[in-house]
């Protein structure tokens, strides 16, 4: 899966976080979110990957681009947010 800046700040939206709780939510820092979604910078892999795991354990599901562009759907909950304290820790993959 590869995670577009839109699909960060849209899933973001969903769950109603702020970069500083995304970053902390995936262990990397806000810096990296920010230049993310601003398009500044691509993400490492790595980082990629972790961004991507947090938000499916929040709820989130990223959908890809299959000729109707990417998107971004929240699942499971009746549309409400899990609490930022409720989402596990994801380290690295190695």
């Amino acid at each position: 899966m590869v995670l577009s800046p839109a699909q960060c700040r849209a899933a973001r939206g969903f769950l109603d976080w702020t970069q500083d709780q995304l970053a902390s939510a995936a262990g990397v820092s806000r810096s990296t979110i920010r230049d993310f979604e601003v398009g500044r910078h691509a993400l490492h892999r790595a980082t990629e990957s972790v961004l991507v795991r947090t938000f499916e354990a929040a709820g989130i599901r990223l959908l890809a681009d299959e000729g109707g562009g990417c998107g971004v759907r929240l699942c499971g909950g009746g549309g409400a947010a899990p609490d930022i304290a409720a989402v596990p820790h994801i380290p690295p993959a190695d």
